[in-house]
């Protein structure tokens, strides 16, 4: 029954972890702009990280290792540098834009600029990591983030040509703007393989002491998990594509045009579904990715560290995601469009892949840490396809943001 509880707690926590900012921004503005024929993107981007996330799992259950702990252990200080700085970075980037979703949601509601909610929403968020417990952040607020849900319903209800929904989950090249398209592409799959995922996901593991008994939950949370979470962003991509291009908005560069999305299929209250999902969504993202942070800096440094822990056993931690919230809402709070930060973070996240990749091929495999329980070869050629989509992703990220960033 424990485990039962597990998996199904485990499962809503990774629909908050995988829905948020990014995945809701650029699948609206892949349905807005081409329809379902992006469809193919938010699938391949789930199935990736559903494999990231299990092996993650995996990872820390029998090694008793973050991956960031195996990274520096395995390949020394100055390799894991490298990793260390580039996800610092690009998770900066997405604290930001999830600071400014919520800001976003909060104006929706209140009429008050978004800039002036920046630095309030990051108090909050401070003041929950500052009091909460790990379980607390991991399973309250992701429950909370069921609300968006209402994209998949609001996706059935609309009654899609699912012929045609599934052409999209095939990959077909753009029938026009083609820079844009390729652009939106590695946006979706940025959004869907966020290292800060898998990374946090690995950290979660050792908060909630997991062993090798937890092989199978964290197979059907690794699994259902994402699944849940990409069949959300499907649902956000439909609904775009079936209502604001309807609407005549073919080009989603404002986050004002969002909430028409739910509007024509709730009335009202599909304005109220709408910020509620955005604000919870992108808050409990926030939580994340400043946690994130602090597990990054602290497992890298070796101080202590633990969401569990009063602040003053591990001021090091407690300092690092301070400091992240502080300078993260600050952007945002100078009036920085949430929105072209969101897509712009969601391709440099994409780009960034590599080098957080790469060390899975490794640490999975080596019987040092993970014994008779390191990848097989489905495992090792989903690494290698990560990989060389990474690299992929590396090399056309920025001319694609020069030519087809909007």
């Amino acid at each position: 029954m424990k485990k039962l509880m597990e998996i199904s707690l485990g499962v809503v926590t990774s629909v908050g972890g995988f829905l948020e900012v990014g995945s809701m921004a650029t699948a609206a503005q892949a349905g807005a702009m081409f329809g379902f024929q992006l469809i193919w993107a938010v699938v391949l981007g789930t199935i990736c990280i559903i494999f990231l996330v299990e092996m993650s799992g995996r990872f820390a259950a029998v090694s008793h290792h973050t991956i960031s702990d195996g990274i520096r252990e395995r390949f020394g200080f100055n390799v894991f540098l490298w990793p260390l700085l580039a996800a610092l970075l690009v998770n900066f980037l997405v604290l930001s834009a999830e600071i400014g979703g919520v800001a976003i949601a909060l104006e929706f509601a209140t009429g008050i600029g978004f800039q002036w909610w920046a630095l309030p929403v990051a108090l909050l968020a401070w003041l929950l990591l500052w009091k909460g417990t790990f379980g607390f952040i991991e399973k309250g607020v992701s429950i909370l983030g069921l609300v968006t849900l209402c994209f998949v319903v609001g996706a059935v209800m609309l009654r899609p040509d699912w012929t045609a929904v599934a052409r999209g989950a095939v990959p077909s090249l753009p029938v026009h703007d083609a820079a844009n398209y390729w652009f939106m592409a590695v946006s979706i799959l940025g959004a869907s393989i966020s290292p800060y995922l898998f990374m946090f996901y690995s950290s979660g593991a050792i908060e909630d002491r997991w062993d090798k008994s937890y092989l199978g939950a964290n197979r059907a949370i690794a699994g259902l998990g994402m699944t849940f979470g990409g069949t959300i962003s499907i649902g956000v991509l439909i609904v775009a594509a079936l209502v604001l291009a309807t609407h005549g908005v073919t080009q989603v560069d404002d986050y004002h045009q969002l909430p028409l999305m739910l509007i024509p299929i709730f009335g009202f209250w599909g304005f109220v579904l709408f910020v509620a999902s955005l604000a919870i969504a992108c808050f409990g993202a926030a939580l994340e990715v400043g946690l994130q942070q602090a597990y990054l800096v602290a497992q890298g440094f070796g101080w202590n560290w633990g969401e569990d822990r009063k602040p003053r056993d591990d001021p090091g931690f407690s300092a690092t995601y301070t400091i992240s919230l502080l300078l993260a809402a600050i952007p945002i709070a100078l009036g920085l469009d949430p929105l072209k930060l969101t897509i712009f973070s969601m391709a440099l996240t994409a780009a960034s892949l590599p080098l957080t990749v790469v060390p899975f091929l490794f640490l999975l495999n080596d019987e040092r840490y993970v014994g008779e329980h390191r990848n097989g070869i489905i495992s090792n050629a989903a690494v290698i396809f990560i990989i060389a989509l990474g690299f992929v992703l590396a090399a056309v990220t920025i001319p694609l943001q020069i030519f087809g960033g909007t």
